[in-house]
């Protein structure tokens, strides 16, 4: 499959990998040079390839918080909240970030590959006055990340921006296209991401290059999007995440609000918290060069205790990274394990997450 910008991407030469069943740029300079751009200026992603999922009616907010983990009651119109979708043995179907868009509308946006997934288990929970449709093919999406992004966007908006807030969501107008713009992204760093109609999306892109070329961005690929993701310490679906993973191994338990009523999964999920999971998901640092990649595996006192699920080498922090999981004895901070690497072994240090935190923007007089 290819997102609208699918020929965009093939102008400014960039590599394309699949991704998802997608044709997707990779790499359009360096995944280094992309890195670095977004970290200090600013980086430009597709994310067309995700999905998105309306859920509107007087039913939708009961659908919605029997579905989730996190607590619905808690958005107001105009916001947002990261959240995971269990299923019934608690192991995790789909982390995605749930907006409010109106009072009884809302809007779920999915992994690419949990798209279908995520659509049929809503609808098999589902009951009373409440709509699903699958929106995901009437939408483009792209991502512009860094410290510069509002200063690209601010010259573009038809309202003030700066008065958005974190994992906050508006209807506006950028470059004279329609969008929701959001105060959410998946870098570490500040910024926006764009739904706006998949007829205009191409439009978008173009003047977004233009007008934020004179402040440094870029486009960038899947590629950096992995690295910088990894930096910031987030999960990725089908590496961190998966059925067989329960919020409580993948350190996600503050997404999880026991004071709400039953959602699905909350009786497996707090059995597993009672008990205390036998294996976690920790932050790994290494002490040597090498790089820990995803699938290697991890040895603790000379034993196999748990295996890779991303590395990296990583530009901002000049050095290697990785996450995976490991037996909870062997999870605690400054524990020195090793990573197998082919026939040698890798010493790393248990780390706490995230590796990287940006750099919050000190307020002048004028700051509000």
């Amino acid at each position: 499959m290819k997102t609208p910008l699918y020929e965009e991407h093939r102008r400014l030469g960039a590599q394309m990998t699949n991704f998802a069943g997608w044709e997707m740029p990779l790499i359009y300079s360096t995944i280094v040079g992309e890195v670095l751009t977004v970290r200090r200026a600013a980086g430009l992603f597709d994310l067309s390839h995700m999905g998105q999922l309306i859920v509107e009616g007087k039913g939708a907010f009961n659908l919605l918080q029997r579905a989730t983990t996190n607590d619905v009651s808690l958005l107001g119109v105009g916001d947002a909240q990261y959240t995971l979708m269990c299923g019934e043995e608690g192991g995790i179907l789909d982390d995605l970030i749930l907006y409010r868009l109106d009072l009884n509308r809302y809007m779920l946006v999915t992994n690419a590959a949990n798209r279908k997934l995520d659509f049929d288990w809503l609808g098999q929970h589902s009951y009373g006055h409440v709509k699903i449709t699958d929106r995901s093919s009437d939408f483009g999406m792209v991502a512009i990340q860094g410290p510069g992004s509002e200063d690209v966007l601010k010259g573009m908006s038809n309202f003030d921006l700066h008065g958005l807030p974190r994992f906050g969501i508006r209807l506006g107008y950028i470059s004279s296209i329609e969008c929701w713009v959001a105060r959410t992204g998946y870098t570490g760093e500040d910024g926006f991401e764009l739904y706006c109609s998949a007829n205009d999306i191409a439009n978008l892109w173009s003047n977004l290059l233009d007008h934020g070329e004179q402040t440094g961005l870029i486009p960038a690929g899947l590629g950096a999007r992995d690295v910088l993701r990894l930096e910031a310490g987030y999960p990725l679906y089908s590496h961190e995440l998966s059925r067989s993973v329960t919020p409580v191994e993948a350190r996600l338990m503050w997404t999880v609000k026991w004071s709400k009523p039953d959602f699905i999964g909350k009786e497996a999920i707090w059995r597993r918290y009672s008990m205390g999971p036998q294996e976690v998901l920790v932050g790994l640092e290494a002490m040597d060069r090498c790089i820990p990649r995803h699938g290697y595996d991890i040895y603790c006192n000379g034993h196999i205790v748990g295996s890779v699920t991303s590395g990296t080498f990583s530009p901002t922090l000049k050095k290697a990274i990785g996450m995976g999981y490991v037996k909870f004895g062997c999870s605690e901070i400054g524990r020195i394990v090793e990573v197998k690497i082919r026939e040698r072994y890798c010493p790393c240090a248990v780390v706490d997450m995230p590796f990287y935190r940006r750099q919050k923007q000190v307020c002048q007089q004028t700051c509000r």
